[in-house]
């Protein structure tokens, strides 16, 4: 490890990742001469959404890491163990898990499909506790484990429990998994923590999901999102551990006051851009 250079050499094994504040994540890492293992389903383009897990590893390689690409889907117990045992092989061991991969779909109750409901529950809970849960081995062996959960805190607010309850419940159930994991495996000195923007970021999930393009414009870059998981992830493990954090929080306790840089649109004052759900 290097004084100015933390993640040097650390493995970091990642659900998602192909593109968005996974990738950005990962190449923020990536600087440092990390090696990142992602598992994901793009194998090939997806007709709307740029990125595969193939250039994502291009553009990792790039940055000056070492990349994975385990094409694997974080919901088949088979794909978690293979992704969990070839990271291990290829890079010797796992300091970071980070669980990116979400499914979003803000419907109400009467308009949330079912299967819908089970791809959020499946994808957000199950797999993030599942590879997790077979990280936790291997992650007991690094000098500095952590978890880091893509997921808010958890407001009991009437207004947000209403709000979307079936995507509540699965970004809500992302945060007590990591929260558990937290407490379960203190004594391991694995941390475990959740981390969530105060304010919508620029990906193409929310271009879909929350606005199309006038939403883009009033969200910050996913570049913040990466600098907030980095300072968490060179953190000290053992007493650093069952948070939910904010991104600009974490951000503002590294000294910066000034975010103007992470606007997708440069210029955009903070007061003008788009609060993210979950936050008061």
């Amino acid at each position: 490890m290097t004084e100015n250079k933390p993640l040097a050499g650390k493995t970091i094994l990642m659900s998602g990742g192909s593109r968005g504040i996974g990738l950005a994540i990962a190449l923020r890492a990536a600087a440092d001469g990390a090696n990142i293992a992602l598992l994901a389903k793009t194998d090939t383009p997806h007709p709307k959404l740029e990125g595969t897990i193939h250039t994502a590893a291009e553009q990792i390689r790039a940055a000056g890491g070492q990349a994975l690409a385990i094409v694997g889907d974080v919901r088949d117990d088979e794909s978690v163990t293979e992704a969990v045992l070839t990271t291990q092989g290829e890079f010797g061991g796992i300091d970071i898990v980070v669980n990116n991969a979400s499914v979003i779909d803000l419907s109400g109750s009467l308009d949330l499909s079912a299967k819908k409901y089970d791809l959020m529950q499946d994808v957000n809970v199950r797999g993030t506790f599942m590879l997790s849960r077979a990280a936790v081995p291997v992650l007991k062996d690094a000098a500095n484990p952590h978890i880091l959960s893509l997921s808010p805190p958890l407001n009991l607010s009437p207004r947000w429990l209403g709000a979307h309850t079936g995507y509540t419940l699965a970004k809500y159930g992302m945060t007590m998994t990591t929260l558990g994991l937290a407490a379960e495996f203190a004594d391991a000195g694995i941390a475990a923590n959740t981390l969530w923007p105060r304010t919508t970021i620029a990906t193409a999930a929310v271009q879909f999901a929350l606005g199309g393009d006038r939403m883009m414009r009033v969200s910050r870059t996913p570049e913040i999102y990466a600098d907030a998981a980095y300072t968490v992830l060179t953190k000290p493990a053992r007493e650093y551990t069952g948070q939910t954090l904010i991104v600009e929080d974490v951000l503002e306790g590294e000294g910066v006051t000034d975010f103007s840089a992470y606007a997708a649109t440069p210029g955009t004052p903070d007061d003008q851009l788009f609060p993210d759900i979950f936050l008061d």
